[in-house]
């Protein structure tokens, strides 16, 4: 740790440093030491809008040694953070005029979180953070990866394997980009007209498994490079730099659509197709898990939905790394163009060391917002399932998995088989419960403990594409062409494929992580969304939960609801309404209002052919961060948690606005996003009656007695298939901020007992024990 001495205000001048890695570990250690006298009940207001980084920056007045996010200029500390406002001016000009005022800078603004980047001298936090229009800060932290036997392991090919039409005239395998789905009644289902946004390391637009059916044209239909935006400015020649750490500047201009400075902004950020390649190959093996074609070559490396549209938004480096700014610079860009492009799904396989709570955390608000927009949020959990030791660790799930809008993805060991009898959950893959905190209005030190992951995907050793990188010679204009550093580093990925002697733009090779099994999941929301177009993010996450099918001998906070069902997923969604969406939006929909599409009946058989074996569904759905619902009426009668701006976990129900331009010099209006809000919800109906409650069923939570969220998720699921739980005759609602509901055991939150010691801080989603870089995976 580096240590100063007070600073004294002064003049706005430059400020220069060189940037480094992340010191959150060493900064943790010191935590253990500081953070109990910090979090005492004589917490300011002030202090409690300061995370604890930052705040325990400012009380020791010390900066971790080599930091991203704070550096020093002559004997002065400085922090690049994050003020979320609460100010009724979305422009926030008054707090953009006391950050310069204070010695520092505003560097950007974004829309799905209302929040500004801004540079700050540290003795200056505080009194920016008492300004009545801040709700929280944060820092700029570091960011990183999370690093077909896939469709018959998924169900996404159901029957006996081998069942697949696969005549075609173009080799691609699947006539037209369709394919059929041998023992069931629909056809077609590629994620055509769906696009997924992979915000990621980039990807290899040219590559053989990114092309459409007729094989010459790529489905990557956007590429954007949001790298440092939050730190960039632009240069004579149309390059961009970093600004280092300039002080006295507002670097934002207005955004409203058809203006120069959006024109400018999304100039700058453009880039052509493979320009700008993915020199880690990271993003590229993602997007072709979620969404490649893979009938180019053997083995085929085909993924989930292969004719969805794909939107590559960089955020990470050729290294895999990024920053906070860069990640809520992609989704503010997805989020405002996503009806335009019609961009349903966001894959987030990356993930910040934040031990905040979902409630504050600038990444978590952010994910909020777009879930609230209609686009479903995909989120790798993390692999931080071991400690160096080998021993298992609870509550290691990153930010924003552990956000209650997103859909956190685990990762399951398919052992290379495509029967399930074998399958388990990966020893690396993140456990729940997730353990950010907050101080409340006491002063008292408040822990999240919402039930993660949502479900678990294939994330071991799984086939997907290489990044192929070319690069012009400034001399001679030679185009020189190499495969991504992934696997040129570590050629064991490729074993029994070429190794790094494959073929450019059809090279291939094996990742493990939950970053893997995350695309699974986006690709699988995109056959839903293609089969059914009028399903929100939580009633998608609810069937998926549902038809899941719970993996022996894992525990809730081990695997959520159970493993991937494509199958059983989509047969759900194309049970229900197709206008639900627009019927939510308008008010429409009353609760307990019809869900089923006329002429549809729920599905009698509640269970799905997979490789050849009828397998149940498992019934479970985890609601409010810790209830356990079930039964058919969560998906025949409409439930107000479906409503995309309602979001619910514990005693905190807020509801997210999202705001869209009117029409202007004749852009259309309600198509690009203005702003976002978010505001507390006391009088609120979550779940109606005749749904099921399981909570009584699993019991309060204790690791040594395998109850509550240590209970075994395959016995619930086999319980409430035989009739248990509760049918709720009043349902669930919410009067003056306390949840009411028959019977409910975790409502309040789970205590951790039996000695299990928590983890208290998260860094980067991979890069420790089973590190995609350095692992195939597990056996």
């Amino acid at each position: 740790m580096s240590h100063f001495d007070s600073p004294s205000p002064g003049p706005a001048r430059q400020h220069r440093s060189q940037r480094a890695g992340s010191p959150v570990r060493a900064l943790l250690a010191a935590f253990a030491i500081a953070l109990p006298a910090l979090f005492s009940s004589q917490a300011s207001a002030t202090t409690d809008k300061l995370s604890r980084d930052l705040l325990y920056a400012v009380t020791t007045n010390q900066l971790p040694t080599g930091s991203i996010w704070g550096s020093t200029d002559s004997g002065v500390p400085l922090v690049k953070a994050l003020i979320i406002s609460n100010s009724a001016d979305p422009e926030m000009a008054g707090l953009r005029a006391a950050v310069l005022a204070s010695g520092g800078a505003v560097y950007a603004r974004f829309y799905a979180v209302q929040a500004l980047l801004v540079m700050l001298p540290l003795d200056q936090l505080t009194g920016i953070a008492a300004r009545p229009d801040v709700v929280s800060m944060s820092p700029n932290r570091a960011t990183s990866r999370t690093a077909s036997l896939l469709e018959t392991v998924t169900g996404t090919v159901t029957g006996n394997p081998g069942s697949v039409s696969n005549t075609s005239s173009n080799g691609y395998g699947y006539g037209n980009g369709a394919r059929r789905y041998a023992g069931k009644g629909y056809t077609g289902l590629d994620g055509s007209g769906v696009g997924i946004a992979v915000m990621d390391s980039g990807v290899s637009a040219g590559h053989a498994g990114f092309l459409d059916a007729s094989g010459s044209l790529t489905r990557v239909a956007k590429a954007v490079n949001l790298q440092n935006v939050g730190d960039l400015k632009k240069l004579k020649k149309g390059s961009m730099t970093l600004r280092s750490w300039l002080a006295g500047v507002d670097w934002t201009l207005p955004l409203e659509p058809g203006s120069v400075g959006r024109l400018t902004y999304e100039a700058q950020i453009n880039n052509q197709l493979d320009v700008a390649p993915d020199e880690y190959g990271h993003g590229t093996h993602v997007a072709s898990i979620a969404a490649g074609r893979g009938t180019f070559r053997k083995p085929d490396s085909t993924g989930v939905a292969p004719n969805a549209k794909i939107f590559d938004v960089k955020v990470l480096d050729g290294a895999g790394n990024g920053t906070l700014a860069d990640v809520l610079g992609g989704i503010d860009w997805v989020l405002y163009h996503a009806r335009e492009y019609n961009i349903r799904v966001i894959n987030l396989s990356l993930a910040a060391n934040s031990t905040e709570s979902y409630l504050t955390d600038p990444l978590c608000r952010a994910v909020r917002a777009a879930s609230a927009a209609g686009i479903t949020v995909v989120v790798a959990g993390g692999n931080f399932g071991k400690n160096g030791a080998g021993a298992e660790v609870f509550g290691t799930i990153a930010a924003p998995g552990n956000d209650p809008t997103v859909i956190t993805v685990g990762s399951a060991n398919s052992r290379g088989t495509e029967s399930r009898a074998d399958d388990v959950v990966n020893g690396f893959s993140s456990r729940g419960p997730t353990r950010g905190s907050s101080v409340d209005a006491a002063g008292v030190r408040q822990i999240d403990n919402l039930v993660k992951p949502d479900l678990v995907a294939p994330g071991n050793k799984m086939l997907g594409a290489a990044a192929t990188v070319a690069s012009v010679n400034k001399v001679n204009l030679a185009t020189a062409f190499s495969l991504d550093s992934l696997l040129l580093n570590n050629p064991a990925l490729g074993i029994g494929l070429g190794g790094t002697a494959q073929p450019n733009y059809k090279a291939l090779k094996y990742l493990s992580g939950t970053s893997i099994a995350a695309p699974a999941v986006s690709g699988t929301v995109a056959l839903m969304l293609q089969a059914n177009p009028g399903l929100t993010p939580p009633l998608i996450k609810a069937i998926l939960q549902y038809t899941a099918q719970p993996v022996a001998g894992a525990s809730l906070v081990q695997q959520g609801a159970g493993q991937l069902n494509v199958d059983g997923a989509v047969t759900i969604a194309q049970t229900l309404r197709t206008d639900l969406s627009s019927a939510i939006a308008n008010g429409n929909l009353a609760s307990g209002a019809p869900m089923l599409a006329a002429g549809k009946a729920f599905p009698s058989t509640s269970s799905s052919t997979i490789a050849g074996a009828a397998l149940p569904w498992g019934r479970l759905v985890l609601a409010g961060g810790s209830h356990l619902l079930s039964g058919n009426a969560l998906f025949t009668a409409f439930q107000p948690i479906y409503n995309p701006t309602l979001w619910w976990a514990g005693r905190n129900a807020r509801r997210v606005t999202v705001n869209y331009w009117p029409s202007m010099a004749g852009l259309a209006g309600n198509l690009y996003v203005k702003s976002t809000t978010e505001a507390p919800v006391t009088h609120q109906a979550f779940v109606t009656r005749g749904v099921m409650l399981a909570n009584a069923l699993a019991g309060s939570s204790s690791w040594l007695g395998r109850s509550g969220v240590f209970s075994n998720a395959q016995t619930l699921s086999g319980l409430l298939i035989a009739g248990s739980g509760i049918t709720m005759a009043e349902g669930i609602t919410m009067a003056e901020g306390i949840t009411m509901a028959e019977g409910i055991t975790m409502a309040e939150g789970i205590t951790m007992a039996e000695g299990i010691t928590m983890a208290e801080g998260i860094t980067m989603a991979e890069g420790i024990t089973m590190a995609e870089s350095t692992a195939l995976g597990e056996p």
